[in-house]
């Protein structure tokens, strides 16, 4: 029995096959068929897991508090992909990025200058990549902060690194549980245990 049969797909289905040197940034808008959110590393396709409930929680409570505390040069997007050289495009989960770097409806990804945060919340399929590929590729590209979200009894932590522009690596600032409170890159307060909180 055929993978693709495994999937639903018929045996006729072409499963995408990289071209020599691998798949590029630019390659990712014009690939037909690709399951949302496919991100780009290395040159490989990476098709992510269907989402937990935590995922998509932690997402929209970051989402919306970051919205609501984010001072007017910025702005806040989730899952939108961030070009940061011809072989990677990686889609974080959360994104702060300067207001000016909005081109308009048709965009589907920011500069690595214009990224003022980028946060991941780790899946079980997502570890090895946002705990050591994605931060090594954010950091040489100069994006200043990372988040790395972990759960823990339902709740999130929240990791938090900063650039050294020295060494082109993250040093952990901190960790925070139950509540998230920040001076930098702008003042930042949020309620981590509000995770399931609709209103």
């Amino acid at each position: 029995m055929s993978a693709a049969r495994d999937y639903g797909l018929d045996d006729d289905y072409e499963w995408p096959r990289p071209p020599e040197g691998g798949w590029t940034a630019d390659d990712l808008d014009r690939l037909p068929n690709l399951p949302p959110h496919t991100e780009l590393i290395d040159g490989s396709l990476v098709f992510v897991s269907p989402q937990t409930n935590f995922h998509a929680r932690a997402i929209r409570l970051l989402d919306n508090m970051l919205l609501a505390q984010a001072p007017d040069d910025l702005d806040v997007i989730r899952e939108m992909t961030i070009k940061l050289n011809k072989r990677n495009r990686p889609e974080p989960d959360v994104l702060v990025f300067r207001a000016g770097a909005d081109t308009g409806p048709r965009q589907t990804w920011y500069r690595p200058e214009d990224v003022v945060i980028a946060v991941e919340v780790v899946s079980d399929d997502s570890e090895d990549r946002d705990r050591e590929v994605k931060p090594r590729k954010y950091a040489r590209a100069g994006i200043p902060h990372y988040w790395r979200v972990e759960e823990n009894e339902g709740l999130p932590v929240v990791y938090v690194y900063e650039v050294d522009p020295a060494s082109q690596a993250y040093s952990l600032t901190g960790i925070y549980h139950n509540r998230l409170k920040l001076t930098v890159p702008f003042l930042i307060d949020i309620d981590l245990t509000a995770i399931n909180r609709r209103r």
